[in-house]
C-alpha cells in the first residue's frame, strides 16, 4: 500500500511540475514578443531596489492595514513552502516528517510555520471582509467585474482552506504522537493546532490515521492545484514582482524615451547633405499598435499587475470621473498578450490590436503625472504604455484630439504652440 501511495505521489508531482513549467514557458515566450530593451546597468542599484520594494514591501506599507496583512500572507506563502518541501520528500520516499532529525530546530520551525499559517488564514479572512463586506471602492470598481473579482476571491478562499487543512493535519498528527502510534514519532511543536485537539481526541487510532492521511493528501494536492492556478491568476505577481522590480528603469519618473528613428529622420530632412547612419533603415511604424510594439518590460509589467487598484485610486483623471483606469490599461495589455500568444500557438491571426482593448478616450485622459507609477507596489508603469499608444494614434493615424491638432498646426507654422507670427517672437522680450 505504501508503494502504491509513493507511485501515485510521484505521478501527481511530475504532472504538476510539467504543467507548471509549460505555462511558465508560455508566459516567458509572450513577454519576449515585445521589442528589445536593455535594462541591466548598475546592478548594485537594481539589487537594492528589489530588496526594498519586492522583498521589503516598502511601497505596500504606505497603506498600513493592507500592507501589514499582505506581509503576513506574503511571508507565510514563502516560508511555509519549506514545510511543503518536507511533504514532497515524504511523499516520494514514503517517510513521515523526514526532516525531524534536526531536533530542536525542527520543533521551532514547525511552530513558526503554524503561526504563519494562522496569520495567512487571518489575513485572507480580513481581505475577504474588506472586499465583500466593507466593499473598499478600489477593490469593487467596474474594471474588476466578472473574472477578476472571482479570481481574487478564489485565491483568498483557497489559501484559507489550505491553511486550515494544514492545521487540522498537524492536530491529528499530534494526537497520534501522544498515543505513541507507529509511524508518528514525536516531532515538532504545535502552538496553534494544539487548540484543535479536543475535536479529535475522541477518535479511534484508525479513524485518526485515515483523517490525518486524508488531510495530508488534500493539502499537498491543493498545493499542486494552487501552483498551476497561480500562473493564470493575477496572483502570479508573487513570482513576477521580483524580476519586474529588478528590471525597473533607473531613469527619473516622467522622463520619456526619445524615438531615435524620428530624430534621425528629422536630422536628414534638415540637412540634405547628411548621410544616413550605416545600416540605418527607415522606421516601419511609430508607437504601439499592438503588444508586439511594446517593450518586453511593458509586457512583464502586464504579467506583474496585482490588480490592487492603488494606481487607479490616485489617478487624477479617474478621480474626476474620466474613463481612464491605469489598472484597466495593465489588465487589458495582459489580456491582449494572452490572446496573441494563443493565436501564435494555434497558427492563426485576428483583426484586433491593443487599441481594441484600450480606447482613445482612455489614452487621452491621462495627464502623465505618474501618480500611478509612484503608487504601484511592484513598480509597474502604465504611463509608458499609454504614451506609446498615443504616439501610434498621432504619428500613424493622425488621430489626435482637436485641441492638440491646433497646437501641432501652430508648431508647424509658427515654431511655437501659440498662434503668433514667428516674426513677432522678438517682441515677446520687450517690456510692455
Amino acid at each position: 500500500m505504501a508503494l502504491v501511495s509513493q507511485i501515485l505521489f510521484v505521478l501527481l508531482f511530475g504532472v504538476s511540475v510539467w504543467m507548471f513549467a509549460k505555462r511558465v514557458r508560455f508566459i516567458r515566450r509572450n513577454i519576449f514578443l515585445g521589442r528589445e530593451l536593455k535594462l541591466n546597468e548598475n546592478k548594485a542599484a537594481r539589487w537594492k531596489q528589489m530588496a526594498l520594494v519586492a522583498l521589503g514591501q516598502s511601497k505596500m506599507v504606505k497603506r498600513p492595514v493592507a500592507g501589514i496583512l499582505h506581509i503576513f500572507i506574503y511571508v507565510g506563502f514563502v516560508l511555509i513552502n519549506v514545510e511543503v518541501l518536507e511533504i514532497v520528500i515524504d511523499g516520494i520516499a514514503g517517510t513521515h516528517r523526514v526532516l525531524s532529525f534536526i531536533g530542536p530546530i525542527y520543533d521551532i520551525a514547525i511552530g513558526f510555520f503554524e503561526i504563519l499559517a494562522f496569520a495567512v488564514l487571518l489575513g485572507c479572512v480580513v481581505f475577504l471582509f474588506r472586499r465583500h463586506v466593507l466593499k473598499i471602492p478600489r477593490l469593487n470598481s467596474k474594471d474588476l467585474d466578472g473574472w477578476p473579482q472571482r479570481d481574487a476571491t478564489i485565491i483568498l478562499v483557497a489559501e484559507i482552506v489550505l491553511m486550515a487543512a494544514l492545521l487540522k493535519m498537524n492536530a491529528m498528527d499530534l494526537v497520534l504522537q501522544d498515543r505513541g502510534h507507529a509511524h508518528y514519532l514525536a516531532a515538532g511543536s504545535f502552538p496553534i493546532s494544539q487548540y484543535l485537539l479536543p475535536f479529535f481526541e475522541s477518535f479511534s487510532d484508525t479513524t485518526l490515521v485515515v483523517w490525518e492521511r486524508s488531510m495530508w493528501w488534500f493539502h499537498i494536492i491543493g498545493i499542486f492545484v494552487f501552483m498551476n492556478y497561480l500562473p493564470y491568476s493575477k496572483h502570479w505577481h508573487v513570482i513576477m514582482s521580483f524580476p519586474n522590480v529588478w528590471y525597473t528603469p533607473l531613469k527619473p519618473q516622467g522622463e520619456f524615451a526619445n524615438i531615435e528613428s524620428v530624430t534621425t529622420e528629422v536630422q536628414l530632412m534638415m540637412d540634405p547633405s547628411a548621410l544616413p547612419p550605416e545600416g540605418y533603415e527607415p522606421p516601419a511604424g511609430f508607437g504601439a499598435k499592438d503588444v508586439k510594439d511594446l517593450s518586453w518590460k511593458n509586457l512583464m509589467d502586464a504579467y506583474s499587475c496585482t490588480e490592487c487598484g492603488r494606481c487607479t485610486s490616485v489617478c487624477p483623471a479617474n478621480i474626476t470621473g474620466k474613463l481612464l483606469s491605469p489598472r484597466k490599461v495593465m489588465m487589458a495589455t495582459r489580456d491582449r498578450l494572452e490572446e496573441v500568444g494563443a493565436n501564435i500557438d494555434a497558427n492563426k491571426e485576428d483583426d484586433k490590436d491593443l487599441h481594441t482593448y484600450i480606447s482613445a478616450e482612455e489614452l487621452w485622459a491621462c495627464t502623465t503625472c505618474n501618480a500611478c507609477v509612484e503608487a504601484c507596489p511592484v513598480n509597474i508603469n502604465p504611463v509608458d504604455i499609454i504614451m506609446q499608444m498615443r504616439q501610434y494614434q498621432v504619428m500613424e493615424k493622425s488621430a489626435a484630439p482637436s485641441s492638440l491638432n491646433g497646437m501641432f498646426t501652430n508648431l508647424e507654422n509658427n515654431g511655437a504652440p501659440w498662434q503668433f507670427n514667428q516674426m513677432d517672437k522678438g517682441n515677446w522680450a520687450k517690456e510692455s
